[in-house]
């Protein structure tokens, strides 16, 4: 849902809030948001009752118009951050929990550049709490490869 952060209102919304800094020339910075939201609880609540409602909307009118345009039942896939902590999982008929070990977890969000690791893993449920919630549950602690071979057989699975 990244491209909502693209919208006139989102972007005014975070510049009201933390200053043009977190958008450099119009275009929102989501590691000068993340900076900021992580900083302090209530500035992460802030962004999250910004967030959360756009993002269930948006997702619930993409659904629509693929039941409306597909003729017959298709596996749509939605990456939901933080699905369970938002309480959307609702939106959607199964759920898959891909998890890993948490040294994993932190070794590749610092692979890819997210700050404040430790601030967002504590937003987070605990693993065994999303995999206990979810309808499907996917260790990612090997390869993309094996991700990939995982994740086919429950699309297999779902498409029956």
């Amino acid at each position: 849902m990244h491209e909502l952060y693209a919208s006139d209102e989102l972007r005014d919304a975070v510049v009201a809030r933390w200053g043009a800094e977190v958008a450099p020339r119009g275009v929102v910075d989501r590691s000068a948001v993340a900076r900021h939201a992580f900083a302090a609880p209530a500035e992460r609540a802030w962004l999250e009752q910004l967030l959360w409602p756009r993002v269930g909307a948006r997702v619930a009118s993409w659904r629509a118009e693929l039941e409306r345009r597909e003729p017959r039942p298709v596996a749509a896939i939605v990456e939901t951050p933080l699905l369970f902590e938002a309480g959307m999982e609702s939106l959607y008929d199964a759920t898959i929990a891909v998890i890993a070990d948490e040294g994993v977890r932190a070794e590749r969000a610092a692979a890819r550049g997210h700050e404040a690791v430790d601030e967002r893993a504590a937003r987070q449920l605990s693993q065994d709490e999303k995999a206990a919630r979810a309808t499907h549950v996917v260790r990612n602690d090997g390869s993309p490869e094996d991700l990939q071979s995982a994740l086919a057989v429950i699309l297999q699975q779902l498409r029956r």
